[in-house]
């Protein structure tokens, strides 16, 4: 059994187990950083028509490690680019977004979020 996330040491992922997003956008409301990889972040910043740049300076924020950039949070603790129960870039979301909840996750996850659980054959890696 694999863990949530490197940091997350206390959430084991499932073997067998394949969740599917029911697109309740609970993840999106949850305090943290959404990391942002290098190759994300044109990608990002030409679907909402911007220059990288400016998708820096509005959007992001430096990690919490320090090791990066993060999407900004609102106020109540909401990723920026979530409008109502919508993502803005759901087309090009981050692969941490994407992931959610089968390759990280967080302390409590299964409280918030309405993915649900589809069995998938657990392959034998020494086969």
């Amino acid at each position: 059994m694999s863990h949530g996330s490197p940091a997350n040491h206390t959430t084991a992922l499932e073997p067998g187990v394949r969740y599917i997003c029911g697109r309740c956008t609970n993840c999106c409301r949850w305090p943290g950083d959404v990391r942002l990889e290098e190759d994300e972040i044109p990608r990002i910043a030409e679907f909402l028509g911007m220059d990288v740049a400016e998708f820096i300076d509005r959007h992001t924020r430096l990690r919490t490690n320090r090791r990066g950039l993060s999407l900004l949070e609102k106020e109540n603790h909401e990723c920026v680019m979530l409008e109502g129960n919508a993502c803005r870039i759901h087309p090009v979301k981050p692969a941490q977004c994407a992931g959610f909840p089968n390759t990280w996750n967080f302390p409590g996850w299964r409280n918030v979020c309405e993915a649900f659980p589809v069995a998938v054959p657990v392959t034998d890696p020494g086969k």
